[in-house]
């Protein structure tokens, strides 16, 4: 529900402490405060316990605390936990708890819906509807680092940025949470666990070089030439191979963080012996440290299939006799439409 009142965890720290000065507050409120909403993760004023009730009146009429909620959570046969959140303006996003025995990711959400309309992808029929705001990035990390504890036992030991949406195209609040995330009064994640992946805007790959991100990027290429990637992804039309390997160079050159290259094999489509060869070339002109070879997941508008098991052997063949450092992944959560490209809101 939305209360027309200014959102705290949107308020500059110079702003709260004009706010506390102003109802003759001491300045360690404000410390205790930002305590509760970024490091205890309250979601309401009156779970602040250790301030009095009168102060939490106060902050309760003067300004709204939205927060993500867990409207729906799915288990699946693998131990992959989907969970569907409600924003406070009702719409609905997805994210999921990746569990093996040496991690626990996190894989979020940084839109709701997605503009691109990636052909194999879910999320690319929706509606973009808007913007995930970076407070509401950090609740998914939260929530679902919950779910880890509870069920594990264990925090989070990595985040995805894989889930609904592009990334780049809400880079402000992406960078903003990933910020809080990995703050010592947040948090307090190292960086270097967490990894954005693109379907590849060349110039935000550059403006995160500029920023001197220290998080690691992913490339969803999925096609390695133009007029196949073109059919599948319609974002390559404005932003080409060509353009994103000097984007990726350019962006390992300021930062010298890993990338991988992600390539989801289709039948017939991209999983030829000349597939596997334009891949390499292209590994071969970018600082990419891994391909991950990702099995076609199926989704409602099914228009691909996976390839047999012997074309995902012999494009693996090719890629590791040609000296390139190559994964096979395997998806999780497919029973509960929770595996890579299946996010839907279903």
């Amino acid at each position: 529900m939305d209360t027309g009142l200014p959102n705290i965890r949107h308020a500059a720290t110079a702003e709260l402490e004009k706010y506390f000065e102003s109802i003759g507050e001491k300045k360690f409120r404000l410390k205790q405060v930002q305590e509760w909403l970024w490091q205890k993760h309250a979601h309401r004023f009156e779970d602040m316990t250790n301030l009095s009730k009168g102060l939490r009146s106060q902050l309760a009429a003067h300004f709204s605390l939205p927060a993500l909620q867990t409207d729906l959570t799915q288990h699946s046969a693998d131990g992959t936990v989907k969970s569907r959140f409600k924003t406070y303006d009702g719409h609905l996003v997805e994210g999921v708890l990746i569990p093996t025995d040496e991690r626990k990711t996190a894989c979020v959400s940084s839109q709701i819906g997605c503009s691109l309309s990636c052909r194999f992808c879910a999320t690319g029929y929706m509606e973009r509807k808007r913007n995930l705001s970076y407070d509401e990035i950090y609740d998914e990390v939260v929530l679902i680092n919950q779910q880890s504890e509870k069920a594990y036992g264990k925090k989070l030991t990595n985040i995805v940025f894989m889930g609904m949406g592009e990334p780049l195209l809400n880079y402000n609040n992406v960078l903003k949470a990933i910020e809080r995330i990995s703050a010592e009064d947040g948090l307090f994640m190292s960086p270097k666990r967490i990894t954005v992946s693109t379907a590849g805007v060349a110039k935000q790959i550059k403006k995160l070089g500029d920023d001197q991100v220290r998080f690691k990027l992913a490339l969803s290429l999925h096609a390695a030439n133009d007029e196949k990637r073109n059919k599948i992804m319609p974002i390559n039309e404005s932003n080409n191979i060509r353009a994103l390997v000097d984007a990726l160079n350019y962006f390992y050159r300021k930062t010298g963080n890993e990338i991988t290259l992600e390539y989801i094999l289709f039948k017939d489509l991209n999983d030829s012996e000349k597939d596997a060869q334009e891949l390499i070339k292209i590994y071969r002109q970018v600082p990419a440290d891994l391909v991950n070879i990702i099995e076609y997941n199926p989704i409602d508008n099914f228009q691909f299939t996976k390839p047999d098991e012997d074309a995902v052997q012999q494009f693996m063949q090719t890629l590791e006799s040609n000296r390139v450092n190559a994964r096979l992944r395997k998806s999780r959560g497919k029973d509960i439409d929770a595996a890579c490209g299946q996010l839907a809101n279903k």
